[in-house]
C-alpha cells in the first residue's frame, strides 16, 4: 500500500542529499549491485550538490534514509535537453509504499523549474520490477540498447 494514500506523507519527506549521508547512500546503492565506497560516493554528492545541472535527493521516513534519486540535464545535438534519473533506489525492504513514486515527482517538478519538458530513464534489462514501476508511472519504452565503455586508465 502507498504509504502516501494512507495519510502518513507527512512522515515521508524529502531534502537534498548531504555528503554526511554517503555511509547510507553506500549500504542502498549496494543493494542494487553497485558497490561503490563511501569516500567516493561523498565527493560525487558534494559535485552534484555544487551543479546547477544535478540534483540528488533523499527520501526520509521518520528520519530514516529509505532512499534517494539523482538525476541530471542532458544536452545533446541529436535530441532535445533532457533530465536524466541517474539512480533511483529505495530500501528493500520499504519498495511498493510510494517513495519511488514521490521521488520521481519530486526529479518531474526540478525539471519543469528548469524548463526541461522530457524526462528519461535508463533500467537494466534484468530489472523487470522497476520496468513494470516506470511503466506504471507514465513512462513509456523507447528502445532497448547496449552500454559499452572503455576505461581511460
Amino acid at each position: 500500500m502507498d504509504v502516501l494514500s494512507q495519510g502518513k506523507s507527512s512522515l515521508l519527506s524529502i531534502r537534498q542529499l548531504r555528503a554526511d549521508d554517503a555511509e547510507t547512500v553506500t549500504e542502498l546503492s549496494g543493494q542494487l549491485g553497485y558497490p561503490v565506497s563511501s569516500d567516493d560516493l561523498r565527493q560525487r554528492i558534494e559535485e552534484t550538490s555544487h551543479s546547477a545541472d544535478s540534483i540528488a535527493l533523499a527520501a526520509l521516513l521518520d528520519g530514516q534514509i529509505v532512499g534517494w534519486i539523482e538525476a541530471s540535464i542532458e544536452h545533446h545535438l541529436h535530441s532535445p535537453v533532457s533530465a536524466i534519473i541517474g539512480g533511483l533506489v529505495v530500501r528493500d525492504t520499504m519498495r511498493g509504499l510510494g517513495i519511488g513514486k514521490r521521488l520521481c515527482h519530486e526529479i518531474e517538478q526540478w525539471a519543469r523549474s528548469k524548463s526541461i519538458t522530457l524526462l528519461r530513464v535508463r533500467t537494466q534489462i534484468i530489472r523487470e520490477d522497476a520496468h513494470r514501476f516506470y511503466l506504471r508511472e507514465g513512462y513509456r519504452k523507447l528502445k532497448t540498447s547496449l552500454v559499452f565503455e572503455k576505461s581511460l586508465l
